[in-house]
């Protein structure tokens, strides 16, 4: 049986020893290394069921606790949200008769526990980013899939008391990025080491938060300006369903950008320890 092709193999011959110049230098290594890390993790379809996941797990919860808190928690939901005049008016007429009696006790655990489907998408994504062949298990891995998501909905309600912060500092729009970086890069490494606990290798967990709190320097940044307008526009063309759109494709920037952090974290860093690490290629399909 013939052996497959490397990469070389498959360029065109005339084209070969440019490409072997490129491909054989320490950066194309890398690059090369990390386009295969890329196509493994099938960062592309991770990254949308972390969207959807993210959109029927925080949603709900933000709603919920809108209920919950009353009247005034709603006007900073919307704020949160960043939700057109008309979306805001319906968000308050949904929700004018609601009181912390339309969950009740049952109803909020549904919530809390059908959210737990995100952090469960999160540990199979870092797992195979990051090739760690243990599962959390047991009611301490419950209980960190649960504060994952409460961490989550915590970041995003403080995020403008953050900006808030920031406008009082000297240079408010240096210290609005600055204060932006660190609370995005604390969040990218708080997500993993709830999740996974001792599992979660140091220094590509460490890395990788670095790399995502530089990315969403210029993502908040076209965020501010995309994000607003692409409301408006689907909620004026299409209504309700145009802004749920319009929300998962934001999170699916957002959840690529996570990704895409944690596979560089790996290759700048590479596996903390060998006990952590292992081969997921004999794990179960569910668990990948």
């Amino acid at each position: 049986m013939p052996e497959p092709l490397g990469p070389l193999q498959r360029i065109p011959g005339r084209l070969r020893p440019r490409a072997d110049l490129i491909l054989g230098s320490r950066p194309g290594k890398l690059l090369l290394h990390g386009a295969g890390e890329l196509v493994r993790v099938q960062i592309f379809d991770r990254a949308m069921t972390l969207a959807a996941q993210s959109f029927t797990s925080i949603f709900p919860m933000l709603i919920m606790l809108a209920a919950l808190l009353g009247p005034g928690y709603r006007a900073r939901l919307a704020e949160v949200l960043q939700l057109p005049d008309s979306s805001e008016r319906l968000l308050q007429a949904a929700l004018s008769g609601s009181h912390s009696n339309a969950f009740g006790v049952v109803g909020c655990l549904i919530v809390i526990l059908s959210a737990t489907g995100l952090s469960r998408a999160l540990v199979r994504s870092y797992r195979v980013v990051w090739t760690v062949a243990a599962r959390p298990a047991g009611a301490a891995a419950t209980g960190r899939q649960i504060g994952t998501v409460v961490a989550l909905v915590v970041f995003l309600l403080f995020a403008r008391a953050l900006g808030t912060l920031a406008a009082l500092l000297p240079a408010p729009r240096l210290s609005g990025v600055l204060v932006a970086l660190v609370a995005d890069t604390a969040l990218a490494i708080l997500l993993p080491w709830l999740l996974l606990g001792p599992l979660a290798p140091r220094r590509p967990l460490i890395a990788g938060g670095v790399a995502f709190g530089l990315m969403m320097v210029a993502v908040r940044g076209a965020g501010a300006v995309y994000l607003p307008r692409a409301l408006q526009s689907s909620t004026d063309r299409y209504g309700t369903i145009g802004l749920a759109f319009t929300y998962i494709g934001w999170l699916y920037v957002l959840s690529f950008c996570l990704l895409l952090a944690a596979v560089i974290g790996a290759l700048l860093a590479g596996p903390d320890t060998d006990d952590q690490a292992g081969d997921l290629t004999d794990a179960p399909a569910d668990e990948r």
